[in-house]
C-alpha cells in the first residue's frame, strides 16, 4: 500500500496568480507562503495529544522539533512548518500514552486545502484594520495571538507572528477563496506600499 504511487501527494501548487511585480522588500509586504506544510489536528482539550500540542485556544508556540502550533479553535490545531517539522509535531498522537478509548484524535493534512499568505511591516495592522474588525492593537493581539475572523468578507484563520522584530501576520483561507483574498489584501494595502514579495525558502 504504501509504495502504490497513486497514493502520493501531488506537486504543491499555488492558489494564487501573482500577477505583480515582485519586490525585495519595503516597509510592508505580502507574501504567499501557501506551499508550508499544514495539518490540522482536533483532540480532547484536556488529553495528552492536546497537552503534547502545548498551544492553549488562542495562543501559538513553537514545538520541539521547530513547527509553528496554532491553538485555532477549541479542541483544533494547526501545525505548520517544513514536512519534517510537522512531521515530527503530528507523528504518534494517535498512539500517545494516557490516550483511551473515550479520547479523540485526528489529524488532517491541509496543505494543498488551504491558502496562506504573511503580511510583514510596521502598517500591517492598519492594513488589516480596512478589511477585518478585529482589535489589531498589541494589547489585544500580541506576537503569538490567535484568532478566527472575516477578512474581506472572508473566513480565516490569523496568527500574530512576529518577524525579526516587525509585526508579521498569517492569514489562513480554504484554497477556492486564495486569489480573491490575495488580490484584497493587495487592495487594502496600496495606500501603505505594500509590496509582494517571494515566500522565504
Amino acid at each position: 500500500m504504501a509504495d502504490d504511487p497513486s497514493l502520493e501527494s501531488p506537486v504543491f501548487e499555488s492558489p494564487v496568480v501573482a500577477n505583480y511585480p515582485m519586490s525585495s522588500g519595503g516597509d510592508l509586504t505580502l507574501a504567499d507562503v501557501s506551499a508550508t506544510t499544514k495539518w490540522l489536528v482536533r483532540a480532547d482539550a484536556d488529553g495528552p495529544a492536546a497537552d503534547q500540542l502545548g498551544a492553549a485556544f488562542g495562543t501559538s508556540q513553537v514545538a520541539a522539533g521547530g513547527a509553528l502550533v496554532l491553538g485555532s479553535r477549541p479542541c483544533e490545531w494547526i501545525v505548520l512548518g517544513t514536512s519534517e517539522e510537522v512531521s515530527a509535531a503530528v507523528t504518534g498522537l494517535e498512539q500517545l500514552e494516557g490516550l483511551d478509548a473515550s479520547d479523540f484524535v485526528s489529524a488532517l493534512d491541509w496543505t494543498h486545502g488551504r491558502a496562506l499568505f504573511r503580511v510583514t511591516g510596521r502598517g500591517a495592522a492598519r492594513m488589516l484594520e480596512k478589511v477585518c474588525s478585529l482589535d489589531w492593537s498589541d494589547p489585544m493581539t500580541p506576537d503569538g495571538a490567535v484568532a478566527s475572523a472575516s477578512v474581506a468578507k472572508v473566513t480565516c484563520d490569523i496568527a500574530r507572528n512576529d518577524a525579526d522584530g516587525a509585526p508579521s501576520y498569517l492569514i489562513f483561507c480554504d484554497r477556492s477563496f486564495g486569489q480573491y483574498l490575495f488580490d484584497a489584501l493587495i487592495d487594502a494595502g496600496d495606500e501603505f506600499s505594500v509590496s509582494v514579495v517571494a515566500a522565504a525558502t
